[in-house]
């Protein structure tokens, strides 16, 4: 592809960048309009539950097309209320991973014409960096470093968020993520999808204590996660209970359910916060959005004398405000991508030197542009 003549967007790196962000890892098709302070001025999002109910999860290949039928609206209806023109827009910020590969594409290929059409830079951002951005949305102040716990549909995973911006990974989840537990819990229960917050309303009609569910790996002395055996322990129960004839309680389930992944993910967290004398916990994504996790983290926060960061609910799910907040900071830190960007759906989040590593990509990137 040819390279563009040189821009003064790029030249001169305005101190306060407009950027429009689109995300379309998943099933969600988000745009979001975040001025040069971090206010979010718009943040758009269409939904594809419709599409995807039926079949109780995400059928990549419907995504995807909904993606291609949706993105150009989502993204003028971004830009129209946030009240700019498209002249306005300094850099395109678009998840580039990890996800769903054609979903992916669709955002990665509607960021880069549009970014080429308007001669001004383009941003790749990891999906989990966004979600770990999220947090400092309406926090500005939160302080680093801190324990960062991204818990969403596809990732369970533990961060150290240093002082200078870096992050290590101190621990994941070896099989399914907390989300995806709740989403095939749901759906042996009967519920609709997606099962996160289908469970976390009927679970607040239940017992928690009427079934004992598994703590999975709670005292293995690591920080990792694995809920698929708490998957298959409701499923064993659920044999038990038809073959024997009897009613499924079916909040009490739930309740118990969620307790189990709950408290495992509090307790991992804290655990970390612990063993690096941090004084500062966010946990962002999707899981981040039940509110007995909300609750027991408040709780828990407030008994240790811990700054906590919860995002407000709008940011929990995939949205593109969290994309733009990170792609916000990547252009302050002179991080943009080459016009060859390309979709990858198990592109890995930095695990140490981040920032670092990212700058000399950056210039090498840029002298080929």
């Amino acid at each position: 592809m040819t390279a563009h003549a040189p821009h003064p967007t790029r030249d001169r790196k305005p101190a306060a960048p407009v950027i429009l962000a689109v995300e379309t890892s998943c099933d969600e098709t988000a745009a979001a309009v975040v001025s040069g302070d971090g206010t979010v001025e718009a943040s758009v999002l269409a939904s594809q539950h419709d599409v995807h109910g039926k079949f109780g999860g995400v059928v990549p290949e419907l995504a995807a097309r909904r993606h291609i039928e949706t993105v150009e609206a989502v993204v003028a209806e971004a830009i129209r209320k946030a009240g700019i023109a498209r002249t306005d827009i300094n850099a395109v910020a678009v998840t580039t991973g990890p996800g769903l590969a054609g979903a992916l594409l669709v955002g990665v290929s509607f960021g880069k014409a549009l970014a080429y059409a308007l001669h001004i830079p383009l941003i790749g951002v990891n999906h989990l960096e966004g979600h770990v951005a999220s947090a400092w949305i309406e926090q500005p102040d939160f302080p680093m470093p801190c324990i960062v716990l991204v818990v969403s549909g596809g990732h369970t995973h533990l961060y150290l968020a240093g002082a200078d911006g870096s992050y290590h990974l101190l621990g994941h989840t070896l099989d399914d993520a907390a989300g995806e537990a709740f989403d095939k819990a749901a759906k042996m229960l009967g519920l609709s999808y997606p099962g996160g917050p289908a469970i976390d309303k009927l679970a607040r009609s239940g017992d928690a204590h009427a079934v004992k569910f598994p703590r999975p790996y709670l005292k293995k002395g690591n920080l990792d996660f694995s809920f698929s055996g708490l998957k298959t322990s409701l499923l064993y129960h659920l044999r038990d209970l038809d073959r024997a004839g009897t009613a499924r309680p079916v909040p009490d389930l739930a309740a118990g359910f969620q307790e189990a992944i709950v408290e495992v993910l509090v307790e991992k967290a804290f655990d970390a916060v612990r063993r690096h004398g941090v004084k500062a916990l966010a946990v962002v994504g999707g899981v981040s959005a039940n509110t007995r996790l909300r609750a027991l983290l408040a709780e828990r926060a407030a008994a240790a004398g811990l700054r906590l960061a919860l995002p407000p609910m709008a940011y929990c799910t995939d949205n593109a405000a969290m994309i733009g907040a990170a792609g916000r900071r990547a252009f302050l830190e002179g991080r943009f991508a080459p016009w060859d960007l390309e979709a990858e759906a198990d592109l890995a989040f930095p695990a140490a030197g981040a920032p670092r590593a990212a700058r000399v990509r950056t210039r090498a990137a840029m002298r080929g542009r």
